[in-house]
């Protein structure tokens, strides 16, 4: 399957964030990597030039004044349309209540609550005119904290919230938004039951990272053509991994 999409992935240079860009990149997609690290994204980039139309490599922080609108005027400059935008970016900690310091609740929220309202904001005309497709990538520990997450699981409980109320905002304007938790795409895994070849090669080559990947694109297939179950997937077996294994900022 071969696609002339065009996406932004930030997180890109790590864990999901990195599966789901080189994922999209797979279907001959034109992908903007955005991470802080450039070392990391230059990899990815290589892997994604064998198969995508046109890969932009875009360092930056996001966290930082200005970031935001540098990256959106640089879509607007060299992909001029936008299919696909997918937040994999974020912080995570963990630590009780009592011995938090209020600046690292600061920094979580920033990072994963301020950053992806105002990327979506700034790429929302972009995204509408297209009809496209937004995804956020979130933590189930926003629906089910426990203890020493606290602060973590309030930025997921604030996404989701931000991810409904923009589903119900923008869906009459043909715009797709989903809430997809790190645990729903990696419950993908033991989806396949062998009828998914790269994701049953793949299992059978024991690669946990190529695993990784086919779940990516499996989510990227299943969720970013249809939503089900109000926007978010329902999975029925899962395995664990780490919650925090997501992308960098």
């Amino acid at each position: 399957m071969t696609s002339d999409l065009k996406a932004v992935i930030t997180g890109a240079s790590s864990g999901i964030g990195r599966a789901i860009a080189t994922a999209i990149a797979s279907t001959g997609s034109s992908v903007c990597l955005v991470g802080r690290d450039s070392e990391r994204l230059e990899a990815v980039a290589k892997t994604a030039r064998t198969t995508s139309r046109v890969v932009i490599v875009h360092k930056t922080d996001l966290n930082v004044d200005g970031a935001i609108e540098g990256l959106a005027h640089r879509i607007r400059q060299e992909f001029t349309t936008l299919d696909i935008l997918v937040h994999c970016a974020g912080a995570y900690s963990m630590g009780t209540l009592e011995n938090t310091p209020v600046q690292q609740l600061d920094t979580l929220y920033r990072t994963n609550v301020r950053l992806p309202f105002l990327l979506t904001q700034a790429l929302l005309p972009l995204l509408k005119a297209r009809q496209g497709q937004i995804a956020f990538i979130n933590s189930s520990q926003g629906l089910h904290a426990k203890a020493n997450t606290g602060p973590y699981a309030a930025t997921q409980h604030a996404l989701k919230a931000i991810t409904d109320s923009l589903r119900d905002e923008v869906n009459a304007d043909g715009v797709r938004v989903l809430s997809i938790s790190q645990m729903d795409l990696l419950r993908l895994l033991n989806l396949a039951d062998g009828h998914h070849s790269l994701l049953d090669m793949a299992i059978r080559a024991d690669l946990p990272f190529a695993r990784l990947q086919a779940a990516a694109r499996l989510a990227l297939e299943a969720s970013l053509v249809r939503e089900t179950s109000g926007g978010r997937l329902k999975m029925r077996r899962g395995i664990s991994v780490p919650e925090a294994d997501r992308g960098d900022g």
